[in-house]
Formats: structure tokens, C-alpha cells, sequence
């Protein structure tokens, strides 16, 4: 009887052990400006790999069409992280309850301008005054076509966006006629290039050098209440940026699935993007300072903000 009790007693303790294991995993709700991009898909590949789970995290992912969108999940708490650029930090500065706390990507290697195939737009100087799709206004691809314009020398809209959202509409609005070019992913225009319906015209990553293309913002309620849930983000995702860097092959694979692409682009979306994802997440000075000038030049906010309450390194691994 006495051996039967000890048994009992010692399955009870491993039960409650491995209850109580369970119970430390943080659920963690993480926002995509787009359900496709490359820069996002981390977030897939952790959870394949088991990363997100050796540092104790479940996470949960959720795609937006653009950062207008992106923002209004976080003021309305339905996320804790979102995924999403630089250029969204002015909606911070609008009020948006949530702190950019990791750069992620910095100049815009994987985001190009593409043009369909019967565009009579043959060169930079005949986007001049051309109606071109963005995902919503004040998102990443609406920065990029008006900072284009203002390098041009055409003021910053001197090219006209119209916002459409996921990528699938703005592919059908090109194709249909209604807009002359798209602003996306560079993949987008791969797509079409293989397909015989358009080329890539511009490579931003060709005239935007300082830049944070994408940032990780979370909210003000998850930082507040699950501080330690944030840094064990942030370094699971230093982790999978390793992981990537270092395994081409297996990293196409595994990108293959979330982004749609066939092998042959998603290598070639591989090698354009990869070299932009941050290694250690820190914030560079130059690309804030370019952030900071853009986002009143394009007209986002009526004066410059002062970046240093837009963000934090706090959450970040510290440098050895």
C-alpha cells in the first residue's frame, strides 16, 4: 500500500509539474500589415522550428491589409505586437497606444513599383503625375511612392496613390486599366514579370539607403503588464533572423507556403530581402533622422515628432 501511495504521489508531482510548465507558456497575439511578406514570415518559421516555443510563447499571427489597419487593431487591444514600418510610427504620434520596441528590417530591398504590361510608362520620368495603388495612406508603400516623388523633385505628390489594400486588388486594379502602377513587394512584380503582365520599374532599395523599413511595435497593455513576454519576443526573433541567415535552402522552403511564391522567385526574393533583415533589432540614428523629416515632408503628421518617444531599446538584448 505504501509503494502504491508513493507512486500515486510522484505521478501527482510530475502531473502538476508539467501543468504548471504549461501554464508559464504566454499566448501572444502578433499583427501583419500583410499576411504574405517576407520580412513576417518569422513569425511562421519559428513556430516550424520550435523557436517560439523553447522560449516559452505561443504565438498566435494575424494578417492585416496595410498599417492603418494594423493600428487600429492595437488601439482596439485585439493585438499585443504588430508587424509593420517605419513609417507607421507616425501613427504613434497620433496616439495609437502602443511603443516601437525593435527594427527589424532597414533599407527597402524587397519593395519595388510595378507597372503592367501595356503601361505606357517606359521610364522613372513618365511616373509624373501617374495614379499608382498603395495599401493604405500613410503605410510603408504610400511613403515610398511620395518619398520617390520628392527625390524626383516633383514635390511629394507629384506621383497620385490611391489606397486598395491587400495585394490581390491592387494586381486586379493594374491589370484592369484603373491605376498605372503598384506599389508592393517586389515579389509582386515577379509574379507578373514570369506571368507576361508587368516588370518591376523601380527598386526602392535602389534610392532609400537609411532607412527602417519594418518595425515591431507592442502595445502599451503588453509592456505594461508582460514586460518579460516582449524580450523573449524580441530574442526569439534574433533567433530565427540567425536561423535564416544561415540556412538559404531550408528558409526558402519553409517561406514557400506563407508567401504563395513557386521556388524559383522565392529564391530570388530570398536573396534580395535577406540582406536587409537587422541582426540585433537596434535603431539606427541616421534612418530615425530620415524618418523623423519624411513623415512631415509627405505630409503624414503637421510637424516633426520627437522620436526618442516613439521608441525603445529596453526590451532588447543587451550587447555584450
Amino acid at each position: 500500500m505504501t509503494l502504491r501511495l508513493r507512486g500515486f504521489f510522484a505521478g501527482l508531482v510530475l502531473a502538476i509539474g508539467s501543468a504548471s510548465a504549461a501554464l508559464a507558456v504566454d499566448t501572444i497575439r502578433v499583427g501583419k500589415a500583410s499576411a504574405t511578406t517576407f520580412a513576417f514570415a518569422p513569425i511562421e518559421i519559428g513556430k516550424e522550428k520550435g523557436i517560439w516555443a523553447k522560449h516559452d510563447l505561443d504565438v498566435v499571427s494575424i494578417g492585416f491589409g496595410g498599417d492603418a489597419r494594423l493600428q487600429q487593431a492595437m488601439v482596439a487591444n485585439s493585438i499585443d505586437f504588430a508587424l509593420g514600418s517605419g513609417p507607421g510610427m507616425g501613427f504613434l504620434a497620433k496616439g495609437v497606444p502602443s511603443i516601437t520596441v525593435a527594427a527589424m528590417a532597414n533599407e527597402p530591398l524587397s519593395m519595388g513599383l510595378t507597372i503592367g504590361k501595356n503601361s505606357p510608362i517606359k521610364a522613372y520620368d513618365d511616373l509624373k503625375g501617374a495614379l499608382v495603388s498603395v495599401a493604405t495612406a500613410g503605410s510603408l508603400t504610400f511613403w515610398l511612392a511620395h518619398e520617390f516623388s520628392r527625390q524626383r523633385g516633383w514635390g511629394p505628390n507629384g506621383i497620385k496613390t490611391v489606397p486598395l489594400g491587400v495585394n490581390p486588388a491592387q494586381v486586379a486594379a493594374l491589370k484592369a486599366g484603373q491605376v498605372q502602377g503598384i506599389v508592393a513587394s517586389s515579389s509582386v512584380g515577379y509574379m507578373l514579370e514570369k506571368t507576361g503582365d508587368g516588370r518591376v520599374l523601380v527598386e526602392f532599395g535602389d534610392h532609400v539607403k537609411d532607412f527602417h523599413t519594418h518595425v515591431i511595435f507592442a502595445t502599451k497593455a503588453i509592456v505594461a503588464k508582460r514586460p518579460d513576454a516582449v524580450r523573449r519576443f524580441l530574442a526569439g526573433w534574433i533567433d530565427v533572423i540567425a536561423l535564416m541567415a544561415a540556412n538559404r535552402e531550408e528558409t526558402i522552403k519553409l517561406v514557400m507556403p506563407v508567401s504563395g511564391l513557386s521556388e524559383d522567385l522565392q529564391t530570388r526574393e530570398y536573396d534580395k530581402a535577406m540582406p536587409m533583415m537587422s541582426r540585433d533589432l537596434r535603431f539606427q540614428p541616421r534612418a530615425l533622422d530620415v524618418l523623423q523629416r519624411s513623415l512631415v515632408e509627405l505630409e503624414i503628421l503637421p510637424r516633426a515628432p520627437d522620436m526618442k518617444t516613439l521608441y525603445t531599446e529596453e526590451f532588447l538584448p543587451k550587447r555584450n
